[in-house]
């Protein structure tokens, strides 16, 4: 088969499938998935791969669901997550968020571009990939994986770390607009803790108020998330600190505050490490005068099937090079998908890449239909034609790596 009839036989296929993929993506959305709360769309998700001919469909400990077809000695694996942030406000939402409405060659609703149509895209381009012979020397996985909103990267560290599956190459399926992304910035959180003494608020002179111990630092963090610019990355761009949350703790609200909390959203640009971030926020003066704690947070929840899988809220900086098989390969695909070269890029959010390439050294790479500006929004979107041209991307993906692996 020449190349052009290869790129055109996928595309005719993925053509095809379009109504499918449409139909399996509204289940999807049409389905509440919170972190934790998975199982029903895993059942779904589980049920399309085996209706579409997957050679192997599994569920894992965590609840993860994997699904394989070929047989070759190099491991693929294209990921999507499952689970969906909630909807929020409802006043703020236009359409029903699970619905899954098609309108004007779009589909609305929760989950639609973070991150279900990528699971739609990559189960469909896998069984084309099947049906065209475009799997020698491959097995293809595609894992619907569980808990990223909640602790991005959880999956993958209980897939690779139990030794559930050991790819050499991973895609992620999040939003990328149909380009191909090579990296983005990690992430951590911290809380700082200021102590106080509580007293009759009749009388505040007779305590220790946490709270103004709390004022100078936040104005310190703020100032600190400015000064990050000179450290910034020419890909990755600067790190950034944010205070998320802040709370107090007193007797009543008749008596002054014994405690006082913020919470930090940590983003952490190339050569920034949990250590560093750490000793930038317990050298602040303002924390050293006020005596306050920092302390790196801990994930523990237990997921659908029962199973605490605990971990550091500490998700490393990612970023592969353009000249590593992984993204020459995924330009190859996607270049015969659009037929133009892609978009090399970044991500702006956190994704299971933090796992897989952060953590593990798996080589990573994205390619995912809808726009990430669209996720965690009430108007939470994926274009129908994206499915189309994501699913000829993952069905060329495996072919094309091969050209460039050592």
């Amino acid at each position: 088969m020449s190349i052009q009839d290869q790129a055109a036989r996928v595309a005719a296929l993925a053509a095809r499938y379009t109504g499918e993929m449409t139909t399996f993506l509204r289940d999807m959305i049409a389905i509440p998935s919170e972190s934790a709360g998975e199982r029903e769309v895993v059942a779904r998700v589980a049920q399309e791969m085996r209706r579409v001919g997957f050679d192997e469909v599994k569920i894992d400990g965590l609840g993860n669901v994997l699904g394989r077809v070929g047989q070759g000695p190099v491991v693929i694996a294209i990921d999507g997550h499952l689970d969906t942030v909630g909807v929020g406000d409802s006043s703020t939402w236009k359409r029903d968020p699970y619905k899954g409405e098609l309108r004007d060659g779009i589909i609305f609703g929760r989950g639609a571009s973070d991150q279900e149509a990528g699971i739609a895209a990559g189960v469909h381009g896998a069984r084309i990939a099947k049906e065209l012979g475009l799997l020698d020397g491959v097995q293809l996985w595609v894992t619907g994986t569980v808990m990223e909103e909640d602790c991005d990267g959880l999956c993958w560290q209980y897939i690779l770390g139990e030794d559930v599956l050991k790819p050499e190459v991973v895609v992620i399926t999040e939003p990328t607009n149909l380009g191909v992304y090579r990296g983005h910035r990690g992430r951590m959180e911290m809380e700082v803790r200021t102590q106080g003494l509580s007293c009759h608020g009749s009388a505040p002179e007779r305590g220790i108020n946490a709270v103004y111990k709390m004022t100078p630092i936040v104005a310190d963090i703020e100032r600190l998330n400015e000064r990050l610019a000179a450290d910034a990355d020419p890909f990755l761009g600067k790190g950034s600190v944010t205070i998320a949350e802040i709370r107090s703790t007193s007797p009543s609200l008749c008596a002054v505050a014994d405690s006082c909390t913020i919470h930090l959203d940590r983003r952490l640009t190339r050569g920034e490490t949990l250590e560093k971030a750490v000793a930038q926020i317990e050298a602040l003066e303002s924390v050293a005068r006020a005596g306050a704690t920092v302390t790196v947070l801990d994930y523990a929840r237990e997921s659908y099937t029962g199973l605490t899988y605990p971990t550091k809220k500490y998700y490393p900086t990612w970023v592969v090079e353009e000249s590593a098989p992984a993204v020459r390969g995924a330009v190859g695909a996607a270049t015969k998908a659009l037929g133009r070269p892609p978009v090399v890029d970044k991500w702006t959010f956190s994704t299971n890449g933090i796992a897989t390439c952060g953590l593990f050294g798996v080589p990573t790479v994205g390619f995912g239909p809808a726009n990430e500006v669209h996720a965690h929004t009430p108007e939470d979107q994926c274009p129908v034609e994206h499915l189309t041209l994501a699913a000829q991307f993952y069905a060329l993906f495996s072919q094309e790596y091969l050209k460039y692996r050592a």
